[in-house]
């Protein structure tokens, strides 16, 4: 699959953040790199990187903003079919935005966005 075709799988997985979630993510970015960095598993399928909204408090400003990644190669190797990672993308992309509202791992299983 090209860089090009995996890119419209994360942003279509974003368009479905429904309106009401999307408008109270602040100061994030969302990267797709081939590869998770060294001190992840090779496996790993995303990465969200800063201050969940829940741990930001008035003295939260002038902060980088925060990073959510999504592993491009962990995700092609992961999936079958176009479909399956057409999901799967989803999942992650979902898994990844709901630590920016401090959703934790544990939680995250439970609802089946583990």
């Amino acid at each position: 699959m090209s860089a090009e075709r995996f890119d419209a799988l994360v942003d279509e997985a974003l368009d479905q953040i429904p309106d009401e979630l999307a408008a109270l993510v602040h100061n994030v970015v969302v990267l797709v790199e081939d590869e998770p960095p060294e001190t992840q598993p090779a496996d790993t399928l995303g990465l969200y990187d800063g201050i969940s909204l829940t741990e930001r408090n008035d003295m939260y400003g002038g902060h980088l903003p925060d990073r959510i990644f999504i592993f491009r190669n962990p995700l092609l190797d992961f999936c079958r079919s176009e479909d399956e990672l057409r999901d799967e993308v989803r999942i992650t992309v979902v898994h990844e935005v709901a630590h920016h509202f401090g959703i934790d791992d544990d939680r995250l299983h439970a609802l089946g966005y583990g």
